[in-house]
Formats: C-alpha cells, structure tokens, sequence
C-alpha cells in the first residue's frame, strides 16, 4: 500500500523529464523547418508602375522557397517557366502563398499569366537557383540558327491557294510521293508553299488539279502532329496569345491596338501578326514559327517564350499555328 505514492511521484517525474525534453525537440524541429525555407513577399504591379517587385529572387537546391504574393493594383497571375505547377491567380489586396521547391539549380523565369496591360508580356521576373551544378548536356543551337533561316525577315509565299485546304481530303488521295518530301526534316525547314512547288514537280502528283495537291500539302503538316499537340496548343494560344492574335488568329486581339501604341518605334510595327493570312503563313516554315514563339519577335512587341515554354510546349504552339490555314475535315 505504501509503494503507490512512490509510484504516483514516479511517473509525475517522468512527465515532467518528457515535457522537459520535448521542449528542446520541438525548437529543434521548428529551427530545422526555418532553416530549410525561405520566405519572400512578392508584389505585383502592371508593367508601367514596376511589375515584379523583386523581379530577382535567390532560392537553394532542395530548401523550400516560400511566397507570400500580393497584387497591389488589378487581377494578375503567377506561373514559374519550364514548370508543371498550376498558375495561380492575384486579386488585388490579398495575400497568396505558395512554396517552390528546386531540384536543379539555375535561372528560372516567373511570370504574370492574367493580361493587364499592353505590356503585360514584360511582367517577367528570374528565380537564381544556386547548388551543386545540374549534368546537362551542351546547349545546342536554335533550330532556325542550324538552318540559316532569318527570322526577321519577310518570307512571303510564292504560291497561294484558291479555297482553303483540308487535311482530310488530302489524306483521301492516297498520293504516292517520295518520302524525302514529306518526311519530319523536310517538314521542320520547309514552307508549305515550297512543298507544294516540289510536288507539282513531282511525277506522283502531275496529275492532280492544284487545290487537290494543297490538300496533300494539309495532310503533311497534320501528320506531323497529333490531337493531344493540338489540344495543348491551342489551350497555350488561348492563354497567351490570343489577346494579341485573336481568337481567329487575325491579327485583332482585343490588346492588338494597345500593343502597337506600346511599342511603335522609328522602324514600325504592323502590329500581331495575322496567322489567318495565306501569304505570310505559307511561306513560313514550322523551324521559322518554332524561332519566333522562341526568340520573340525585336522591336515588335512579340515577347520571347522560351524560357517560359518547354521544347514540347513551343512545338504543340507551331502545331496550333497552322489551324488558322488548314482544315482538318472536309
């Protein structure tokens, strides 16, 4: 009977050693978690008043980035380039956090993903990610670069067609060509335009009337895609370009009168380009629309996509691109 205070006494001794321990674990705990993130607050203001305020953050290899985002004036959106994390939109005066983790270093591009102003393309900030250097190999480069095609140059068809051409009457002709003309590295450098001149040439299609061989011509840009490309192209469109673009690929975006205002110099701009033009897009090749989506276009207004895209996003762009001058179905 007497050993059971002892034993009550036991175990209040022991409670407290455990609170009395576990109160260093826990600051232990919590300084570890501090030590693995940092916190940054990022706020964002239409281009004319700063954009990105910082427009450079630092993170590490493997230590958690955390922001804390606001927007101090209209609706703007926050996406990482090269990324396959959801976007995240801003109102205005309300604080968003989200955490960024980086497996590799290098730079990394954020940007604005809600149009908010003619420049709304020049809401572009850099993430320096510092540690050990990722194993990559050499850069490569561009494709219109190993080709020798200037982008900035005017490339106007030759030859146009007299209806638009569809894909699917093209793949009805059973047309027998040699396959160097319709084969993947043909397609890359070669306008649509040109093709159609080298198979009028060519004996498999010498007896074919000329809208039937701009049929053949739809079929060989469509079979160098697929429906998930197209998909995904014409969602990128959607998101980034058809303000200035437009819906119909026209050139009349609902931003394309501020953007020349925005940006006209001595040179000149024509303004968005019009991909519903049968001139311009068919002297085009897919490596020129690959350069420009990559490059962006100078003085023109037509910001540069690459360090946004992947490789895989800009190609399903291209894909998209020439929707606007062939049809897929009769």
């Amino acid at each position: 009977m007497a050993s059971r205070p002892l034993a009550r006494e036991s175990v209040a001794r022991l409670a407290v050693g455990v609170a009395a321990l576990g109160l260093p674990l826990a600051l232990l705990g919590a300084w570890q978690v501090t030590k693995n993130s940092q916190a940054v607050t990022l706020h964002a203001r239409m281009s004319e008043d700063g954009g990105w305020a910082p427009d450079t953050l630092r993170a590490e290899v493997g230590r958690t980035l955390d922001l804390r985002l606001i927007s101090d004036d209209v609706i703007h959106g926050f996406a990482v380039g090269h990324s396959q994390s959801a976007s995240l939109d801003l109102p205005p005066g309300q604080m968003i956090s989200t955490t960024l983790t980086f497996d590799e270093s290098g730079t990394y591009t954020f940007y604005c993903t809600r149009w908010c102003g003619p420049n709304h393309w020049r809401m572009r900030g850099v993430i320096e990610v510092s540690g050990p250097a990722a194993t990559v190999p050499s850069p490569q480069p561009p494709l219109y670069e190993t080709l020798g095609i200037d982008i900035d140059a005017p490339h106007p068809a030759a030859v146009v067609p007299n209806v638009r051409p569809s894909a699917a009457r093209g793949a009805a002709l059973g047309v027998a060509v040699p396959k160097a003309l319709t084969a993947r590295s043909s397609y890359v450098a070669r306008s649509p335009a040109d093709l159609w001149l080298a198979l009028r040439g060519d004996p498999g299609t010498r007896g074919l009337p000329d809208d039937q061989v701009w049929d053949f011509v739809a079929w060989t840009w469509r079979s160098n895609t697929n429906e998930a490309a197209l998909d995904q192209g014409a969602s990128l469109y959607a998101r980034n370009c058809a303000a200035c673009h437009g819906e119909t690929g026209a050139g009349d975006g609902v931003m394309s009168d501020s953007v020349v205002a925005a940006t006209m110099e001595p040179s000149g701009s024509a303004g968005p380009a019009d991909f519903s033009d049968p001139s311009r897009m068919l002297g085009a090749s897919p490596a020129l629309l690959h350069g420009k989506i990559t490059r962006g276009g100078m003085g023109t207004g037509m910001p540069y996509w690459g360090p946004v895209f992947t490789e895989a996003e800009i190609w399903a762009l291209t894909d998209y691109l020439w929707t606007f001058q062939f049809e897929e179905s009769p």
